[in-house]
């Protein structure tokens, strides 16, 4: 039995076979985290580029005008993007941005 019999050798003289087609088959590897909670991370992003175009097309047109209504307020969080990044121009109209 040269090599050894059945999965002799893994971790040793066969081991780039089974890195190679058995990711994995060694059981765990790494650091543990004890209370895993996933998700903390997830933080959907969008570009100021598409602000505007998030609103309806009424409240741009009055917000050009100039009406006395007030600044218009858009708040992502509601939209399902919790930051706001800087990429592209917006119109010189005066907007508040709510972001988590």
């Amino acid at each position: 039995h040269p090599g050894g019999r059945g999965n002799a050798g893994g971790q040793h003289h066969h081991r780039i076979l089974m890195d190679k087609f058995h990711p994995g088959y060694f059981g765990k590897l790494g650091m543990r985290k004890f209370h895993l909670k996933r998700g903390m991370d997830y933080c959907p992003e969008v570009n100021i580029d598409r602000l505007w175009s998030m609103m309806p097309a009424d409240v741009y047109e009055k917000a050009k005008a100039g009406s006395a209504e007030g600044v218009p307020v858009i708040d992502v969080s509601k939209l399902g993007y919790f930051k706001v990044l800087g990429k592209g121009v917006l119109p010189s109209i005066p907007i508040v941005v709510k972001a988590r």
